[in-house]
């Protein structure tokens, strides 16, 4: 079997980039060693939007017993790193609309406290083997919003997936939102 994904991206991509392996390494500083699941990423963009290709290896879960599968918790914890190294990139490489006025710093002072996930789901189709698996992060949209007596921040729409060699699969939506803006 193939590993290839279930979906196929939106657009045809105008611009790749592999792996940044400094980039990879300061974007999973914050992580403990042994919950560094993310091993590479492919960053592609078109319209203004972004997406990564991502490679994934999860030895030993951090909190349980092993499962024999990829669970909620760890598909979380790799969405994170999926989002947050597509962001950096996306900063670092001016690839993604609303964050035109980023820098990487402005990246690293926000990544932990200002990056917030407002809605996330995910649904498990075929158990994915989490020692080595797929994973794609899309960026649907990025708006700016004012509400009302309140600072302006960007919200962003992501669809992401997972799979494993075996035909696993898992994909969901989540709804980001990127607070106190430079």
């Amino acid at each position: 079997m193939t590993t290839t994904a279930p979906t196929a991206p939106a657009a045809e991509p105008v611009a790749a980039y592999d792996t940044d392996e400094d980039l990879l390494a300061r974007v999973l500083a914050p992580y403990k060693a042994h919950c560094a699941y993310l091993r590479s990423a492919v960053v592609t963009a078109h319209d203004g939007l972004s997406a990564a290709r991502c490679e994934f290896a999860i030895p030993e879960s951090c909190y349980i017993d092993d499962t024999g599968h990829l669970n909620a918790v760890e598909v979380n914890i790799a969405y994170n790193q999926m989002m947050y190294y597509l962001v950096a990139k996306s900063v670092q490489e001016r690839l993604l609309t609303g964050f035109e006025d980023w820098t990487l710093d402005d990246f690293w002072r926000h990544q932990l406290p200002d990056i917030l996930i407002a809605r996330f789901s995910a649904r498990f189709r075929r158990p994915v083997d989490p020692r080595a698996f797929h994973g794609e992060l899309e960026f649907r949209s990025v708006a700016r919003r004012t509400p009302a007596a309140s600072r302006p921040f960007l919200h962003a729409q992501t669809v992401h997936r997972y799979w494993d060699a075996d035909g696993g699969q898992c994909d969901g939506e989540t709804t980001l939102a990127f607070v106190n803006l430079p």
